[in-house]
């Protein structure tokens, strides 16, 4: 297969997992820990990584290879050996993209490069001249014009998008008819984890419903040591994620819970912690006759691996639609790797459904 010539923007801890992860499963290819090991013909180690963009002077101008193991970021390595890409991380656009109080965060902050700020001539320019066919946006949470900006350049460039972010793209309207007019593909918004928070969330919350106790009150923290964690200190800057999890866990319900019931999203930055994200859940219940019925959970991830696995599979399916020609937001894999499609599915449903596309697709192309 052609390799599948990648772009990302952002390059901090889920950018790390993924480059590893090409690494790691190019030298083993029959390891375990991928969704899908095989995508229309597409592995691991089709994927290749032509560009970066980034705005932390400890990642601008090095190869990305490079840039992955710089501060702030801590992800934990992976056991792998990753080579050069020959592919350099260029100066971005900041707008947006830096919370004000990551900039006096010391070596767990950012630190801005000096360097001017990139025009989206210049962007357009890298993206093409980098021939990027999928572009990824791992940009901060609260990104929303610097995603804006980002998603201009892609659709000026002629781009392809996974939108990793919960800056709604994918599942807006008008976006959506954007990357459709330039018959671009897109896959969005806000991808899921492996095994994370909401996707546990969403299968509790569905098991209670199979079994008749309905849902009464349910809640969701998260705490974590990374630069996601830190960034969302600013809670202004998460208007847009907390939506995207809270609508995620709503439509696992039978029955929507009142604003006041439900409490989704990230809760404190604990420093020491890292890479490492807890989880502590709850749901109560009412069962037979009007039991009460309550559940708690810890989960301990590492946040951005736990990403990683469906950004991979999400490429690959990227790339699919890119082949076969299809434009604008990809309703099934949106629906079954990102916690914020256009058009929200149970799990089981959309795996279902991801699995008839493909095969559909792969018969339609003999």
């Amino acid at each position: 297969m052609s390799p599948i010539r990648i772009a990302i923007i952002g390059v901090g801890n889920c950018a790390s997992s993924l480059v590893q992860g090409v690494s790691y499963y190019t030298n083993n290819p029959t390891a375990g820990g991928l969704i899908h090991p095989d995508i229309a013909g597409y592995v691991p180690s089709d994927v290749q990584f032509v560009l970066g963009i980034d705005v932390d002077e400890r990642k601008v101008g090095k190869d990305i290879a490079e840039a992955i193991f710089a501060a702030p970021n801590n992800t934990k390595a992976l056991n792998c050996d990753v080579a050069l890409t020959g592919a350099k991380v260029i100066q971005g656009r900041t707008l947006d993209g830096v919370a004000e109080h990551m900039l006096n965060g010391g070596e767990r902050g950012f630190r801005l490069s000096g360097q001017r700020d990139a025009t989206q001539a210049e962007i357009v320019e890298a993206l093409r001249a980098s021939r990027a066919e999928i572009l990824l946006n791992f940009l901060p949470v609260g990104s929303q014009a610097a995603t804006e900006f980002y998603m201009e350049c892609a659709l000026e460039a002629g781009v392809a998008v996974v939108n990793c972010i919960p800056v709604f793209i994918a599942s807006d309207p008008k976006w959506e008819a954007r990357f459709r007019e330039r018959k671009l593909p897109i896959i969005g918004d806000d991808i899921k984890a492996q095994v994370g928070a909401t996707i546990v969330h969403r299968t509790l919350s569905r098991l209670f419903s199979a079994r008749g106790v309905s849902v009464e009150r349910t809640y969701q923290l998260n705490t974590g040591g990374n630069t996601d964690f830190m960034n969302m200190l600013d809670r202004e800057r998460l208007t847009s994620k907390k939506t995207s999890k809270t609508e995620a866990v709503q439509a696992a319900l039978s029955a929507r819970l009142a604003a006041e019931d439900i409490q989704i999203g990230p809760s404190e930055y604990v420093p020491w912690q890292k890479d490492n994200k807890l989880c502590f859940l709850r749901l109560e219940g009412e069962q037979w006759g009007g039991i009460p019925v309550e559940l708690e959970l810890r989960l301990s991830v590492e946040d951005s691996p736990n990403a990683a696995a469906c950004v991979m599979d999400a490429i690959r399916f990227c790339r699919f639609a890119l082949d076969n020609g299809e434009s604008g937001s990809l309703t099934v894999p949106s629906a079954y790797y990102c916690k914020h499609p256009p058009h929200q599915m149970d799990e089981n449903a959309a795996g279902r459904l991801l699995d008839e596309y493909l095969v559909g697709q792969l018969r339609a192309a003999e």
